[in-house]
């Protein structure tokens, strides 16, 4: 019984013991399994990281290529327009070399001439010293055959003689050279001058009161007039400009004394035909749009104007006065074509009587800008002369600069001779044939004092002067002026214009108080 019991016992434990082994090595199965899928999903994650990194890789490999690229072609258009700006240079520079060797070679024949007239002057010196030795030694035979005078008495008596004749003759040729130098002199001033005239090749620019736009098509004209006419309503109100559509196929007029207010309209128009959207927010989106753009163009023709004539501004405001001067007219002449007249007129004048180069630079400075008050933007006390010269001493420009501008229409007194050259060529340019004309200039004065004199009153925000001075369309602040008020300004303005301009027919003042209301929907 006991032996059997313990055979079971042993039994048991022996089973036991089997599946404690088998429990284990399923166990070490199953972690084996786990580990491995570990291993595998670790590998899997360092592939995939290992892929990331390579696509960054890639990426940062590109963007540094293409950042690269980007600064290459950077560093590319600086040194391209660093090249341009040194040829302009070198352009300018053989230019005044060029102008420098004329210069010297009129010199040198000046010189050479002059050196032929005195050898044949000192040629006649010695030919009459010889005629005066050879009569004195004939004279002394004479006088000792005749007198019975001893050489020594016959010599006093025929030196005292020459002597006389001597000063007598000297005092006739001195005479004549005299005369001779002072007729050289009236001719080679009036050489310089025609030389300096001659030396330039200038259009003369005559600008007229009206602009035309060609159109696609006759239908156009009905866009541009609108519903009732609010499209030109809006545009003339804008733009401060008469709009002229007649039976002429294809072609609208704009009329205005103003070349700036009308080559702003013309521009705007000419988008607003190619856009074909017409109507009257889109009329003054286009217009400020123009605007912008205009300012940027008056810009580079003023930085072109500088670099064209070799000069360098006192600052980057001149460009913007200057360029201005473009769409000015004065007697009919265009005043950026009569101010670069000027100055080259002026500095060849310089060039021609050898002044230094220091001179030459500043009366052509002084040229250019003599006429700069006339596009002034801020309202000054004075004549458009000393407006100018306040501009130039603003900017920083030496006296002489200032006082030519200021000097050349006699305003001030000119002090130095740069004044006395700008007066000069200003006189040259404006004096050719055909430069300027009157009747042009009295009508757009005319018109100008229309718009100053309605600006002259309070709550007056705009003036322009339309129909060819017919009309004068007057906006006020409607906030700050009633219909009463505007009722009494208007009558205010037309009394005034009637006391202070003299006009042919009658002037209608229009006078317009606008509330406008825009609300923006998203």
């Amino acid at each position: 019984m006991n032996t059997a019991i313990a055979g079971v016992v042993i039994l048991l434990s022996v089973l036991t013991y089997v599946v404690i082994l088998v429990v284990g090595f399923l166990s070490f199965q199953k972690m084996r399994l786990k580990a491995k899928k570990i291993v595998d999903e670790a590998q899997e994650e360092s592939k995939r990281v290992l892929e990331l990194a390579k696509r960054e890789a890639e990426e940062l490999k590109s963007k540094a290529i293409l950042e690269s690229k980007e600064e290459a072609n950077r560093y590319r258009e600086e040194i391209e327009k660093d090249l341009r700006n040194i040829r302009r240079d070198l352009q300018a520079f053989e230019r005044k070399l060029l102008s420098r060797e004329e210069n010297i070679e009129r010199k040198e024949s000046y010189l050479q001439r002059k050196e032929r007239e005195l050898a044949i002057k000192e040629r006649e010196l010695n030919d009459l010293q010889r005629k005066l030795e050879e009569e004195r030694e004939r004279l002394m035979q004479e006088l000792e055959k005749i007198a019975g005078m001893t050489k020594e008495d016959a010599r006093n008596l025929l030196v005292e003689s020459i002597k006389k004749e001597t000063e007598i003759s000297a005092l006739n040729l001195v005479k004549k050279i005299e005369e001779e130098y002072n007729q050289k002199a009236v001719e080679k001033a009036r050489k310089i001058i025609v030389d300096a005239i001659q030396r330039i090749a200038l259009d003369v620019v005559n600008e007229t009161v009206i602009s035309s736009v060609q159109l696609p098509n006759d239908a156009m004209k009905g866009r541009i007039i609108g519903r009732e006419g609010r499209n030109i309503r809006a545009f003339e109100t804008i733009t401060g400009v008469d709009l002229i559509i007649d039976d002429t196929p294809g072609v609208v007029v704009l009329s205005s004394f103003d070349p700036i207010r009308r080559e702003l309209a013309k521009r705007a128009l000419i988008k607003l035909v190619d856009d074909g959207r017409i109507h009257p927010a889109t009329i003054e989106e286009v217009y400020e749009k123009v605007k912008n753009e205009f300012e940027e163009e008056i810009y580079k023709v003023g930085e072109e104007t500088y670099n064209d004539l070799g000069l360098q501004p006192m600052s980057n405001e001149e460009y913007k006065y200057v360029g201005r001067l473009k769409f000015k007219v004065s007697y009919s002449q265009n005043v950026l074509a009569h101010s670069i007249e000027t100055a080259i007129i002026a500095a060849r004048i310089a060039e021609e009587l050898g002044l230094d180069y220091n001179t030459i630079l500043n009366v052509k400075k002084a040229g250019l800008l003599h006429d700069v008050g006339k596009v002034a933007l801020d309202v000054s006390e004075g004549g458009h002369a000393l407006v100018g010269a306040n501009l130039a001493k603003k900017w920083g420009y030496p006296d002489r600069i200032v006082n030519a501008i200021a000097a050349h229409h006699g305003e001030v007194e000119p002090m130095f001779i740069d004044a006395s050259l700008v007066m000069i060529a200003d006189a040259i340019s404006a004096a050719r044939p055909g430069a300027r004309k009157e009747n042009l200039e009295n009508y757009i004065k005319r018109l100008e004092n229309l718009e100053k004199i309605a600006l002259s009153f309070e709550n007056v925000e705009k003036a322009y002067a339309i129909q060819a001075g017919r009309e004068l369309r007057v906006f006020v602040d409607s906030v700050k002026v009633s219909d009463e008020e505007a009722k009494i300004i208007a009558r205010e303005i037309a009394k005034k214009i009637d006391e202070e301009i003299n006009f042919p027919g009658q002037i209608k003042v229009t006078l317009i108080r606008e509330t406008r209301i825009v609300e923006t929907v998203r």
